[in-house]
C-alpha cells in the first residue's frame, strides 16, 4: 500500500465515497436501473463517511474515535454487500429486506394497490454491471480496501501513544 499521511488517505475515502454515491444516483436516475431494497441500504455507509471523513477533517479531534466509527462503516458495508453477493448467486435466499415497502406512513387502499402493481425489484437480480461485475462486487472490494486502509490509519494512531 501506499505510505501517505492519514489526511490524504482520509481525503481518498471521503472523494470515492462521494463518487460512488453520485455515481449510484446516476445510475438510478440517468441510466434508469432500479435498485433493489439491498442496494440502497449499501449506500448508507458511504453517506456516513462523508459526514465522518469532513468531522475527522475539519475538527481534528477525537480523531481515533472516528476513525474506529469509521472503520465500523466499512465493516457494517463490507458485511450487507457479502450477504447481497450470496444472494446473487443463489447462497442465501431473499429474505424480507429485499421485498419490504416503505410502511412508516398510513397507506390508502389505492396505494397499497398502486404498490402491488409496481414491479419489485429483487435483490438476486443484477440489473448493471461495470468490468462484468455487479456494483455489489465492487462494493465488498471498495469496503475491504477501505477497512484495510483505516485499520493502517488506526495503528499509526497508536504507535503515536
Amino acid at each position: 500500500m501506499f505510505n501517505l499521511n492519514s489526511g490524504t488517505y482520509l481525503k481518498i475515502i471521503f472523494l470515492f465515497s462521494f463518487a460512488a454515491l453520485i455515481g449510484a444516483y446516476f445510475i438510478e436516475y440517468v441510466l434508469g436501473h432500479q435498485p433493489c431494497n439491498l442496494c440502497l441500504i449499501e449506500r448508507i455507509p458511504y453517506g456516513l463517511s462523508i459526514i465522518l471523513t469532513l468531522v475527522i477533517l475539519i475538527l481534528k479531534k477525537n480523531e481515533k474515535f472516528f476513525i474506529v466509527l469509521l472503520l465500523l462503516t466499512f465493516v457494517f458495508s463490507f458485511t450487507i454487500s457479502l450477504y447481497h453477493l450470496g444472494i446473487e448467486h443463489g447462497i442465501f435466499k431473499e429474505s424480507t429486506v429485499c421485498t419490504a415497502k416503505d410502511f412508516s406512513e398510513n397507506i390508502t387502499k389505492e396505494d397499497l394497490l398502486n404498490q402491488l402493481s409496481r414491479r419489485v425489484i429483487s435483490c438476486k437480480d443484477v440489473t448493471f454491471r461495470i468490468f462484468g461485475l455487479s456494483l455489489t462486487t465492487i462494493n465488498i472490494v471498495i469496503s475491504l480496501l477501505f477497512i484495510i486502509t483505516l485499520t493502517k490509519i488506526y495503528t499509526k494512531y497508536e504507535k503515536k501513544k
